[in-house]
């Protein structure tokens, strides 16, 4: 079974890798004029002046307000730069999404240059500085895997950082690049299975099962996506970010890039449940090995059906998140909830969600009867194995019904003659704390 397990994954690995090296980008992506680099500058907050903002002249009912009326002054001083230690002056940021600064905060500087009077700039505060918060983040995020995995979790970590690296280089810049979005997906996706569940999980043949049922359930999530987004119409201009994407790169393929979500976005759930039933259905194994490989697939997948249960509302909750001011927008919309339903906004979403559950559900019976495969190998269904531990005898109702009832003991010098513990003792503490209970019963 492990020769079998490694001519089915090496020849799987070998093409993911030849795939990879064939659609890697070469001269990276492509350029996009996104405006001139405005210069930004770290800086402190050293004085914060408020003021009443003028009267605003009146202006229709119904119009939208823009900002909170904030106005005054705030002195910084520049950090680093060319004109650093020098303090500036800027106006208290207002506006939607503007800032809310106080004395002593870490802010990032732009200066803008008067379209009026070149010579002359005008410096404002364009948000807070962000880095010494999320070093913070990541350093404890990092111990505490480290912590409770300890070198799983390092190679945890290991992994996340190889995905990360996948993604930047290979992934984004091949759909930068103008290479089929749907094609790089399958082929990264597969890249970063391969490398986090061996890196993460051991060369193992429970690994190596892992890996199949992945492999297979990612295979069946493209052609399920394929499916459903052409029998729904989607063109990938679902969202605001897509839409902006066109309008600087015009070349993306902006469908086959709604397909590459939907596969990159189901791997990580599909690595959670394969790598789970796999690990599962050893685990059962090892317990009672008299288990059949039917026996096996059952147990396990009533566990894998618990699991699901659980998930399918994980994954529908994390697009929900994600995308909640277009929820908030839609729940204000006037047209019917059919027509809401079937809109391109929202039905990209209930297609993403559908897709990625039929998915999960289809790696739970896969990955699990390829695990009892090959965990029952060399074994007959028909008998239970000669390795199998004595099953434990049943005891009687009435005997258990009996210890249960009777007071407790304290220890005695023969170990099957327990004496009857005294009133004054029977409630003061446990016999012999450091004793287990399992020889009593």
């Amino acid at each position: 079974m492990r020769r079998i397990l490694v001519l089915t994954v090496v020849p799987l690995f070998v093409a993911t890798v030849l795939a990879a090296a064939l659609l890697w980008p070469r001269g990276g992506s492509p350029q996009t004029d996104g405006g001139a680099d405005v210069p930004r500058y770290p800086g402190t907050v050293t004085r914060v002046v408020s003021e009443p903002c003028p009267p605003v002249p009146s202006v229709p009912e119904g119009t939208p307000r823009v900002g909170d009326g904030r106005c005054g002054t705030v002195d910084v001083r520049v950090d680093d730069g060319p004109t650093a230690g020098q303090q500036v002056q800027t106006p208290v940021p207002d506006g939607p999404g503007a800032p809310r600064v106080e004395v002593g905060d870490e802010v990032i500087l732009v200066e803008l240059a008067d379209p009026t009077d070149p010579t002359t700039s005008n410096w404002n505060i364009a948000e807070h500085q962000r880095g010494t918060p999320m070093v913070w983040l990541a350093v404890v995020f990092a111990a505490a895997i480290v912590a409770f995995g300890r070198w799983r979790g390092l190679a945890a970590l290991a992994g996340l950082a190889a995905s990360f690296a996948i993604l930047l280089t290979f992934v984004l810049p091949g759909i930068g690049a103008g290479r089929s979005p749907l094609l790089v997906a399958v082929v990264g996706a597969a890249l970063i299975m391969f490398v986090v569940l061996y890196l993460t999980h051991g060369v193992t043949a429970q690994t190596s099962v892992a890996v199949l049922g992945t492999l297979g359930s990612l295979v069946l999530t493209g052609v399920l996506a394929t499916i459903a987004t052409a029998a729904t119409h989607l063109t990938g201009f679902g969202s605001e970010d897509a839409t902006t994407l066109s309008m600087f790169q015009g070349d993306v393929d902006l469908h086959g890039l709604l397909l590459a979500g939907i596969i990159i976005g189901s791997l990580g759930v599909l690595d959670d449940v394969t790598v789970t039933q796999a690990a599962t259905v050893t685990e059962l194994a090892n317990a009672n090995p008299g288990l059949t490989r039917l026996q096996l697939y059952r147990a396990a997948t009533r566990v894998g059906r618990a699991h699901i249960a659980s998930t399918v509302n994980t994954i529908v909750l994390a697009y929900a998140g994600a995308s909640l001011p277009l929820l908030l927008l839609l729940t204000a919309d006037s047209r019917p909830i059919g027509q809401i339903l079937t809109s391109e906004f929202l039905a990209q979403e209930i297609v993403r969600s559908a897709v990625a559950t039929l998915g999960l559900i289809a790696a739970v019976p896969l990955t699990t009867g390829l695990a009892a495969v090959v965990t029952a190998a060399g074994r007959t269904d028909a008998t239970p194995s000669t390795d199998a531990p004595a099953r434990r005898p049943q005891p009687d109702r009435s005997e258990a019904l009996a210890a249960l009832s009777s007071p407790r003991t304290v220890g005695s010098d023969e170990p099957d003659q327990p004496r009857i513990a005294p009133p004054s003792q029977a409630t003061d503490r446990w016999p012999e704390s450091n004793r287990s209970t399992d020889t009593a019963w």
